[in-house]
């Protein structure tokens, strides 16, 4: 068994690894990115749309494109990078007592073999993964043509295989959203895209040029109840909804032979679970601090892996935040304290869940209601210290807010302290 020692190791090589992993090399720490895949880069390679960077890179980018602005840096760097190595096992402490209090020690395998890594402190970047079918339980027969929209996407972009020929969309999340117009350029007839929720899950952007462009139906407030064929999909029924309830008597068959599914993204957590990481029940990610750090000390998320974002450039905002609080506890600096951050009426969830009133926090919280002239407001102990108005507000599109010490205006903070989000 290979043995091998960092200061950091980095989980995952795609946007939010190579993110923080740069800031830690640049900070001068050892460091290794440990990748699943046979590339780095992530999702991102599949994604040959563009619209990627013009917040990171004020330009517009495909995916691979902003990948390889990553992995040229990273390929400059002294950062060490294992591909095709799975992480087995990770353990907050040597295995072995007295050894090393501090130590992180993970185990590998790779085609080279096993490898047991130990570091001081872990970023974990591991993205996230689709919902499929057994997770929303669409009744009806099981047959083939049923794929998650991401999985589609591979097998065009880079399999160069067509899943089907006539398809429906169920749900209206970006990445089905973008298989839209993917399958409609290869010659696929896209015959609708079925939402369950009464406004679109996607970014409005995708709404427009993904399925208004193409003349795409999107039905709104509606069920999918039924998936029908035997070897091959043979159609869907779909179930309208009034105020939350289905009108059976309004249903209606859709004929097609291909369903891809984009009805939400989870975060990928089983080895942060494995690990005694504790997690956020709003986001299935780890509960982080303002540090981003989790339960665990020298344990740092970002990305996906901690809460589904809707840009890669906020990911990659986020992990470059997460490899500089990586370095900065790896020089010995610590967390101060800090105060609680809760959710009030129509948020959804608001990360990190603690922030340090002494210096700047980035924080992104995402709304429940889709609103015009909203506002976001702020309160420290149920005192409002701050409103920001927002033209229009919606599910699927994250809120990023900076708040300083400013924000407080000189006010106690104490350990009991409590800062409420809320949208009115």
């Amino acid at each position: 068994m290979k043995r091998l020692r960092y200061d950091a190791v980095i989980i995952g090589g795609g946007a939010a690894g190579m993110a923080a992993a740069l800031e830690l090399d640049t900070s001068g720490f050892s460091c290794a990115i440990i990748e699943r895949e046979d590339h780095l880069g992530g999702i991102l390679m599949q994604c040959i749309h563009n619209g990627f960077g013009l917040h990171e890179f004020s330009e517009e980018l495909t995916g691979p494109e902003f990948a390889e602005r990553f992995i040229e840096r990273v390929t400059k760097s002294k950062i060490e990078v294992y591909l095709n190595a799975t992480v087995t096992g990770f353990t907050a402490g040597a295995s072995a007592a007295g050894q090393d209090a501090a130590c992180k020690e993970l185990f590998c395998v790779s085609p080279a073999g096993v490898m047991q890594i130990r570091s001081r402190a872990v970023v974990l970047a591991m993205g996230c993964r689709e919902r499929n079918r057994g997770n929303v339980r669409i009744p009806g027969s099981r047959p083939a043509g049923v794929y998650t929209a991401g999985f589609a996407q591979r097998l065009v972009n880079i399999e160069g295989f067509i899943p089907g020929r006539e398809a429906v969309i169920i749900g209206s999340g970006d990445i089905g959203l973008i298989m839209a117009r993917r399958m409609t350029w290869v010659g696929c007839k896209v015959k609708a895209v079925v939402e369950i929720m009464p406004y679109p899950a996607g970014l409005t952007r995708n709404i427009v040029q993904c399925l208004r462009d193409f003349g795409i139906p999107l039905y709104l407030s509606s069920m999918t109840t039924s998936i029908f064929g035997n070897d091959r999909v043979e159609g869907v029924e779909v179930s309208p909804m009034e105020n939350g309830v289905v009108i059976p008597e309004k249903r209606f068959r859709i004929d097609c032979d291909t369903v891809l599914l984009s009805v939400g993204l989870v975060p990928e957590n089983e080895l942060s679970r494995a690990a005694g990481v504790e997690l956020n029940g709003a986001t299935g990610g780890p509960a982080a601090d303002s540090s981003l750090m989790t339960n665990i000390d020298g344990v740092f998320a970002c990305g996906n892996v901690l809460h589904v974002h809707d840009l890669v450039d906020w990911v990659t905002e986020e992990s470059r935040r997460a490899g500089r609080y990586a370095a900065e506890w790896l020089q010995g600096r610590r967390p101060e304290s800090q105060i609680r951050v809760k959710t009030g009426s129509n948020v959804r969830y608001v990360n990190p869940l603690r922030i340090n009133p002494r210096r700047e926090n980035q924080v992104y919280l995402r709304s429940l209601v889709v609103k015009n002239d909203a506002v976001l407001e702020l309160r420290l102990d149920k005192r409002l210290i701050r409103s920001v108005k927002h033209k229009h507000v919606q599910p699927s599109e994250m809120i990023n807010l900076k708040i300083d010490p400013k924000d407080f205006g000189g006010l106690n903070t104490g350990f009991d302290s409590c800062l409420e989000f809320s949208i009115n």
